[in-house]
């Protein structure tokens, strides 16, 4: 449903837990993760290494941290795994659609650019949605301006920003977004 500037509500598209995970509950998460990655890069695990690999997991945890806080948001991979099909299907469409345009000159296009405001925080949410929506045949995202995402089309006359919107609602249940900005 638009709201009263266009673009659609994804308040109760958007899945949420109410709650975002602490910093110090992120932290310990990645910790883990980044050491126990470290531990299966290594041909052993003997004390230096475990000294070095807690290093690298606490500078990687520390990283992680200033480059993407814990409220940006978060996949949840089974609802991902389920639109997968859908993705794959996107692709292969984009795929024959530009052959087709290539191989057909007498097929009609007015390339050009659209602004498509969204609903997804900034952070994962919204460049997964830029990175799965290049996938959609005649498109592809080219920049990003005050949250609001670019996209060249080979053919304005095609329902662009519609369609993204579309795409928009079946990502949300595969994106829990940290907070909105709206």
């Amino acid at each position: 449903m638009p709201s009263s500037n266009g673009k659609p509500e994804m308040t109760g598209g958007m899945a949420s837990t109410g709650k975002l995970p602490s910093r110090k509950a992120a932290a310990i998460a990645r910790g883990i993760s980044y050491l126990a990655l470290w531990l299966i890069m290594m041909p052993s695990a003997r004390p230096t290494d475990l000294l070095v690999g807690a290093g690298a997991a606490i500078a990687a945890t520390w990283l992680s941290l200033r480059t993407f806080p814990p409220a940006t948001g978060c996949l949840h991979f089974v609802s991902m795994a389920a639109l997968m099909p859908h993705f794959i299907w996107q692709s292969v469409r984009a795929g024959f659609d530009i052959a087709r345009r290539v191989f057909d000159p007498r097929l009609p296009i007015q390339p050009g650019f659209v602004a498509c405001p969204l609903g997804f925080p900034e952070g994962l949410a919204r460049n997964t949605f830029a990175t799965i929506t290049s996938l959609i045949p005649g498109t592809v995202p080219c920049g990003e301006v005050d949250g609001v995402l670019t996209y060249h089309c080979l053919d304005l006359r095609n329902p662009v920003v519609q369609q993204l919107w579309a795409e928009e609602r079946l990502m949300a249940r595969a994106l829990i977004a940290g907070r909105r900005h709206d």
